[in-house]
């Protein structure tokens, strides 16, 4: 496995890739890898002839009062995983190599992120649009691997493929999860440990709120009532938000049909966590 750090050596391998018709495989992230990233990683390497990693904390996403200082870092504990995982290149980049200058132009995202993760961080969305656009230029992937947990990025970047008829297949990967559900994340290793057995009311509150559905519930806001009355009486969280919308339009809805998206952001005392599940149904005749 090799390391590249410089924006136009990883473009060349990524070319002479492409020119020798290897296919890329590609699994964005901000590093601090746990077992949800190398599910990624894992099935970017079976469905791939060659697999890159990116390890880059972006400063454009993370909001004025948001934990960029304090983000998770790890490069060795990283580069061991992904080589054992049998990843092929890790493109680590720093902030300078990626902004060199003031950006002359900027990505602003329309659509998707008037709600959940986007509705309280403004400009999130646009810093990773803009990410991603300069990732996808360099590392030129045939397909990139994203996990479900940040399901809102997920749709957002489906919308930034098609809009910019981007020549990438974007490839949605089911949220790794620990064993009593918890999902699993880079920031989890900030909660206390009374909040982390918290924590896994999140993920039963989403499958509460799936048999509700299964038994014939379709009022969104009988639904988000109980999971709101779970967590509070089940968590010592601030809860964000919790919403249902379709997926992946992300639009209000009145009643629930089609696919949708139950989804959620707990804040604790160190640590913001998201959880979703989607759902697909049956349209109404």
């Amino acid at each position: 496995m090799r390391t590249i750090t410089d924006i136009r050596e990883m473009q060349n391998i990524a070319l002479q890739l492409k020119r020798e018709g290897k296919s890329i495989g590609f699994v964005p992230t901000m590093g601090y890898l746990h077992e949800g990233h190398l599910s990624l990683l894992s099935k970017a390497r079976i469905e791939n002839d060659v697999t890159v990693v990116s390890i880059f904390v972006n400063p454009l996403q993370f909001g004025p009062k948001e934990d960029l200082a304090t983000y998770p870092r790890d490069f060795q504990r990283d580069s061991s995983l992904a080589e054992k995982e049998g990843n092929d290149y890790i493109f680590f980049p720093s902030a300078e190599e990626m902004y060199p200058v003031i950006p002359s132009v900027t990505v602003k995202v329309q659509d998707r992120t008037d709600v959940l993760c986007g509705k309280s961080r403004p400009g999130h969305f646009d810093g990773v649009a803009t990410v991603l656009i300069k990732l996808f230029n360099i590392v030129q992937p045939d397909k990139v691997y994203f996990g479900l947990k940040d399901a809102q990025q997920v749709a957002v970047v489906d919308g930034l493929v098609r809009d910019f008829n981007i020549p990438v297949e974007i490839v949605p990967v089911q949220t790794a999860r620990e064993q009593d559900g918890l999902a699993k994340s880079s920031r989890n290793v900030h909660l206390l440990p009374s909040e982390r057995d918290q924590a896994s009311a999140l993920h039963h509150s989403l499958k509460m709120a799936e048999s509700l559905i299964a038994e014939g519930e379709n009022d969104p806001q009988k639904i988000l009532y109980r999971m709101r009355g779970y967590i509070e009486q089940n968590t010592s969280g601030k809860i964000d938000y919790i919403e249902i919308l379709s997926y992946p339009d992300l639009k209000q809805l009145t009643l629930l049909e089609g696919q949708i998206i139950i989804a959620m952001a707990v804040k604790f005392s160190k640590a913001r966590l998201i959880d979703n599940a989607i759902i697909s149904l049956k349209k109404e005749s």
